[in-house]
């Protein structure tokens, strides 16, 4: 597979026929397009799958066969891209945290990209509440995204800390500093959380992504659409209709992902 038909094959999934060159707008919109059209989705984590992160296998279950992944997939793939068409990326590990005193270990993948001499955070592979396009990496600039609001904190010991406006309150949500992670960094991480007995998406079922005015969110047997601000949630009560809302709403045939090896 040659880097050319990796970038179509790739731009083709995601329904992208903009820019190609190094710019602030050509990332913006790859990031967009990419959280827009491909959902994440941790089934096979759940299923207790390994979860493989080389461009080959990436390629395989997100574009050949049009599923969705989690963090390191997402991250992964969005990565590889950028960095074939000629993005300076630096792969990341963010902690975890719900209250910004207490952080978990580094089991989320970030990017940083830097063009023309600013620097841009990246993640379509965060899941619910994630952002939808890249952040500018500026402590204390508020930054609206459709209906979420995000902003830089600073922590002496883990770095710059993402928070989401939640009822006027800025809420905490991951950390990260800039060194760089290699690749074994990557596979270690990525290998604790889809296999660790206990860690969270080895227990639960999660689809989850943003549309142009909100969000759809699928969590074990609730269904969530936040549409112009307002919610709407229902229950669902079987396998059938789980199936059906993976199916109408994030194009995955769950069926033929228990099936397949």
């Amino acid at each position: 597979m040659t880097d050319e038909s990796f970038v179509r094959a790739y731009f083709e999934r995601i329904n992208y026929h903009g820019s190609t060159d190094v710019s602030v707008k050509t990332l913006h919109d790859l990031h967009a397009a990419h959280t827009l059209n491909i959902p994440f989705e941790n089934l096979d984590v759940y299923l207790g799958r390994p979860i493989l992160l080389d461009q080959d296998s990436l390629y395989e279950k997100i574009i050949v066969n049009k599923r969705g992944g989690y963090c390191f997939e997402m991250n992964g793939l969005f990565s590889l891209v950028l960095k074939t068409l000629g993005f300076k990326v630096t792969d990341l590990l963010a902690r975890g945290t719900r209250d910004g005193i207490n952080y978990h270990a580094k089991t989320h993948q970030v990017l940083l990209v830097e063009v023309d001499g600013e620097k841009w955070m990246c993640d379509v592979g965060y899941g619910n509440d994630g952002i939808m396009t890249p952040l500018l990496l500026k402590v204390g600039l508020e930054q609206k995204q459709i209906a979420n609001t995000y902003r830089f904190g600073w922590h002496e010991k883990y770095g710059y800390v993402l928070h989401k406006e939640e009822e006027n309150n800025f809420m905490p949500m991951y950390a990260f500093t800039l060194e760089e992670c290699t690749f074994d960094d990557l596979l270690m991480s990525n290998h604790f959380t889809s296999t660790f007995p206990g860690a969270f998406f080895t227990m639960v079922k999660v689809c989850t992504m943003p549309t142009p005015d909100g969000r759809l969110t699928l969590f074990n047997d609730m269904f969530k659409i936040l549409k112009n601000g307002q919610v709407t949630e229902r229950k669902l009560t079987t396998e059938e209709e789980f199936k059906e809302v993976l199916r109408e709403y994030f194009k995955l045939d769950y069926d033929a992902i228990c099936k397949s090896s």
